[in-house]
């Protein structure tokens, strides 16, 4: 069956949910679902499609997922009469599809003093080396930062001339690959994180934050730099975190992301990573001060030692002499 380009890149997870053990057919619906609502109008073919995925998909899920579906649809005013029947729902009228609430203006940003530039922003403005400081204000910086800033900053670091990590060799990434996709088929976050923390030579808690983090921008880094298809990108999304996947919008928005990324800036940016680490490593173990065994030493004590008992003799007077 050909697909129309509102649904194209569908046909791998179709044929995926027809594997034994793998069941994607809960997302799909809903993904497809989203996909199909986000738009005012479709074309005849588009409907037709939707309708002949869907049709088998809602007999096939669980009632949670089904009713997940028939809340979204309900309240969609060109949901198909075929799938408003197998969901048992009823336009309120039929001649008069409900009217779309006016959009809500955006709220006018609020102008702020901007913020002088780090040192990390003047060496990365500058094209400096990375030093370990550099690289840990880099990745607090990245971390901090929003996701229309974190965009700026990998495609920035792809113009600049510092020196970037160099590539996983592709057999360690290919066993990689497949552990983290398997992994995320699971929703196994834990055995995901350690693996890319062992891939990509990572400490735990920087491993953790990548995977952890809300916005999925390091996470697109990581999978960049391991030189992950965008097509096994696009199923990590949809299954390792469920909050994610069944975010349309997020999915899509980083697969955008992923497709625009650049390997050397995926790259640049693992280097930051594992330099911030040397950075907090030096600043642990800093070397000790000319004088800190003098200051650290204890004080001689200003009392005297007292003298050994003599058993000295005193005279008493007329009773003589004693001891």
């Amino acid at each position: 069956m050909t697909t129309t380009p509102l649904f194209s890149g569908f046909d791998g997870l179709m044929t995926l949910s027809r594997r034994e053990g793998v069941d994607i057919r809960p997302t799909l619906l809903r993904v497809l679902t989203d996909l199909y609502v986000q738009a005012s109008k479709h074309t005849t073919d588009e409907e037709r499609q939707f309708v002949e995925l869907t049709s088998r998909l809602i007999d096939e899920v669980d009632d949670a997922t089904r009713a997940a579906v028939r809340a979204r649809l309900a309240v969609y005013p060109h949901t198909p009469l075929e799938i408003l029947h197998k969901l048992r729902l009823r336009p309120a009228y039929p001649d008069h599809p409900v009217p779309l609430p006016r959009e809500i203006p955006a709220p006018k940003p609020e102008s702020s003093p901007p913020k002088p530039s780090t040192d990390a922003q003047l060496r990365l403005a500058a094209g400096l080396s990375m030093q370990p400081q550099d690289a840990a204000e880099i990745s607090d910086m990245f971390f901090g930062a929003s996701s229309s800033d974190r965009v700026s900053i990998l495609h920035s670091l792809d113009s600049t001339p510092l020196k970037a990590s160099p590539r996983i060799p592709e057999a360690r990434a290919r066993r990689a690959i497949e552990t983290l996709e398997m992994a995320a088929f699971a929703s196994d976050l834990e055995n995901f994180t350690i693996e890319i923390g062992e891939t990509l030579i990572l400490p735990a808690r920087i491993a953790a934050d990548v995977v952890d983090d809300a916005g999925g921008e390091p996470l697109a880094c990581a999978a960049k730099a391991l030189g992950m298809p965008s097509e096994v990108f696009q199923r990590v999304l949809l299954f390792l975190k469920p909050e994610v996947g069944a975010s349309v919008q997020t999915v899509y928005r980083l697969s955008r992301l992923y497709d625009d990324l650049s390997e050397r800036s995926a790259l640049i940016m693992l280097a930051a990573w594992r330099g911030s680490v040397l950075a907090v490593a030096r600043a642990k173990y800093r070397p000790g001060l000319y004088d800190d065994e003098r200051s650290r030493a204890r004080p001689a004590s200003s009392h005297a030692r007292p003298t050994q008992d003599s058993g000295s003799v005193v005279r008493t007077g007329t009773q003589g002499w004693r001891r």
